[in-house]
């Protein structure tokens, strides 16, 4: 599974829209919905954001976990 997967699938399984996970990385709904359909890139800084607010480890953020 790869980020973008993960972060679909965080996000909708807390019932959360784009715009709510935008604003916590400082994004539109539209900027938040690019990364998620991979037409731009997840900044690092951003990914450490929202690991923390999902509180999960950046490993399973990746995919490269399967625990949180």
């Amino acid at each position: 599974m790869n980020y973008r997967m993960r972060m679909r699938n965080l996000r909708e399984d807390r019932d959360l829209t784009q715009r709510e996970v935008g604003a916590v990385i400082n994004k539109s709904q539209q900027g938040y919905s690019h990364i998620e359909e991979g037409r731009a890139e997840l900044k690092i800084d951003d990914m450490i954001k929202l690991c923390r607010f999902y509180n999960v480890t950046a490993d399973y953020f990746v995919g490269m976990s399967d625990g949180v």
